[in-house]
Formats: structure tokens, sequence, C-alpha cells
């Protein structure tokens, strides 16, 4: 294998797939970045198993040569150095060679470097996956629904399937649901399709991983949904997810309808008040800030630790009507699904002191955020 190739494309490239090499792996090879070098151009691939990412650099780009192909072929490079050494080469030309046992010369200007190299048969075959089911979301969209459910996922791996978030797609409605057991999270967005799928759960760090991959630019994402994998088609770029096992639990049943107290809040006057609270609460460790209704219309935010002293903020509301109320909540999980909230106004519900509190931006039915209350002593 030999090739003349531009740093920048490279670099790129490598900065994409570098998101799937594992961090700690029980199978050497995968710490490396595989190199395929072909008459079209140069595919880079990286894999944990549970994502693998692959890049592909075409030798033209309009009237722009990228590379030059001397010689075609394969090696895996350690992606700790690989990384790192072309991100700092001096000249924008990047020469490499492959030499007898995959011995790997990389040469730019007058630095010339020498990496060990391993047997390209040895890397893992990426999967093969049927393209029966597949839809096309904008890439914007994409990001917002991960970024509206991704919090509340667990990050207890005793019960795997909730370190997912759950993905349906019925009847042109596509649908995201996230939670933990505390906390529920869910976001859906019509989608021109014909596909359908329900059941299918990935996990909250694959979806982290390809929220960073994908464009600020509004491109189309192609999504390849499979028996045990989903692809996501970004131009240059291939993302294959591994789905978890298991049966997401039919969260459908704990979502109240009709709500005894109905608040309407300015989002940012709310999020700042709880987070004054948070302070005092985390030092208790159990991060509780309670909500009180006011009978001049307005609501308190409390919280209270025996070791410094108390909170308290007085709060006007937009509207509100129903009954007297006074709830405890984790303060922390209010504040994660307060910072995804986009809308100036939001929408609280509460059924009573012991149901769920539903949180809804005030200009979006698309989304929607639950967390349980806490029962106190006082």
């Amino acid at each position: 294998m030999k090739l003349t190739i531009l740093r920048n494309e490279l670099n790129d490239a490598i900065q994409q797939v570098s998101k799937a090499v594992p961090t700690r792996t029980t199978i050497p090879i995968l710490n490396g970045i595989k190199i395929e070098v072909g008459s079209r151009g140069v595919t880079l691939t990286a894999s944990d198993t549970d994502i693998s990412i692959q890049s592909f650099i075409p030798l033209e780009a309009g009237e722009r040569t990228i590379a030059t192909v001397e010689r075609t072929g394969s090696v895996v490079l350690p992606a700790k150095f690989f990384v790192e050494i072309v991100k700092k080469l001096p000249q924008e030309e990047v020469h490499i060679e492959v030499g007898d046992r995959f011995q790997t010369q990389i040469v730019s200007g007058a630095t010339d470097i020498q990496l060990v190299g391993l047997d390209p048969e040895e890397y893992p075959i990426l999967p093969a996956i049927q393209e029966d089911k597949v839809f096309s979301i904008p890439g914007d969209l994409l990001k917002n629904l991960i970024r509206q459910t991704v919090f509340a996922v667990s990050a207890n791996e005793s019960s795997p399937i909730l370190t997912g978030v759950l993905w349906n797609l019925q009847n042109g409605e596509f649908k995201m649901t996230a939670t933990d057991r505390h906390r529920l999270s869910t976001c859906k967005a019509a989608m021109d399709t014909d596909v359908s799928f329900s059941g299918v759960v990935l996990s909250g760090k694959t979806l982290n991983e390809l929220s960073k991959i994908i464009p600020d630019q509004n491109v189309l994402v192609d999504i390849v949904v499979s028996e045990s994998q989903v692809l996501f088609k970004l131009g240059n770029v291939l993302f294959y997810a591994r789905m978890l096992d298991g049966t997401y639990p039919d969260t459908s049943k704990i979502i109240p309808h009709a709500f005894k107290t109905e608040l309407i809040l300015d989002t940012r006057m709310l999020s700042d008040a709880i987070d004054r609270a948070y302070l005092l609460s985390r030092e208790e460790k159990t991060n509780i800030v309670r909500l009180t209704t006011l009978e001049d219309g307005g609501v308190e935010i409390s919280s209270s630790s025996s070791e410094f002293g108390r909170v308290q903020e007085q709060l006007s509301v937009v509207s509100g009507s129903g009954e007297p109320l006074r709830i405890a909540f984790n303060s922390k999980y209010m504040l994660d699904a307060l910072k995804v909230i986009d809308s100036e106004q939001l929408f609280v519900g509460f059924t009573g002191a012991m149901s769920p509190i539903i949180i809804k931006p005030r200009d979006d039915e698309n989304s929607l955020h639950l967390i349980l209350p806490y029962r106190t002593t006082n």
C-alpha cells in the first residue's frame, strides 16, 4: 500500500472514526484504525463492537485531487498515535507506505515516522445490513430528538435496556423515549415515510457519539434499520450502531393526561430559581427542592441544608389553576429537563403531591418530560 493524501482530509476522517475506538478492550486489534486504499479512494474504519464508524475519502473532489494511489492495500495502525501524529504533521501532503510485516512509514516534509502496523485480516468485518427499512431525517431534527431524550437514560448497568433510548416509528410518527425509572423524557416528529418499526433501543452513549458527527449544516441523514443494527449514512460517513437486547418497559400508562394543578411559568425564571435552590440541596446529597403554590397565585421554590441554612424564593406565574400544592422533587432532574426546553414559557402539570410531575414547552406539543416526586417527612 502506497499513497499521497492531503493532511486535512485525512485528519477529518480520522477524527470522525476515532470516536468508535474503545477506551478499554480485550481485543487488541480494536485499538487500531483500519485503512483500506482502493482504486476509488481511502476508507478508514474504527469499531468497539457496539458502534462502528467508517469514513470514505474520494481521490478527487470536483477538480481538486485529494489522494494519489500508487499501490492499493490495507493496514491497521494504532489509533492512540495515528490520531495525534496526523494532526501535528508539518506539511499539507502526507505520504504513507506500508512495507514488510505491516511496518508503516508516514512522511510529511522533513518529518519521517515509522509505525508498527497490524494485519487488517484480523480486523472484524462490519455487519452486512439489509436495506429494507430506510428513511431520511434532517440532521438538525435528529440531533434535537436525541438532545431532548438522551439525558434521561439510566446510568445503572444493572438494567442495560434502560441505558438506551427507545425508538418507534409508526404511521409517520417517529418517537424517542428515555427513562431511568425516576424520570422520563419523550420527543416525537412527523416523518414522510411508509417505514415502520417498534422496540428499537440504542445506547445513550452511542447516540451521544452519533450526535457529535452529525454536521451542523442541515443535511439529510439516511437511517437503515435491520434486525440487530441501525446504520446511519451521513455523506461519506457510515455509522453502525448495535441495538440493545431486551424489552423496553411500557411507559405510556404512567403519563397523566388530566391535572389537579396547572401552572404556566417563565422557563428562565424557574430554571434560575431551582438552580439557586440546588446549591443547598446538593449539600444534603438528596438534591431535594420543594415547590409550593401560594394564595396570591405565585409559587415558592425552597430548599434547606442542616449545615448551611435555607433558600426561599417566590416566583410570579404566567397563569395558574387548580388545587393548592406542596411537592418535593429532585432538582438535578428538573434542571436537566429545563436545559433542553427552548420555549420561553412552559406548562407544569401536577396530579397530587406523590404523582408524576409533567413539564412541557408551551409552544411545542412534541416533547414531554416527567419527574417522579419525593416523599419527605416534613
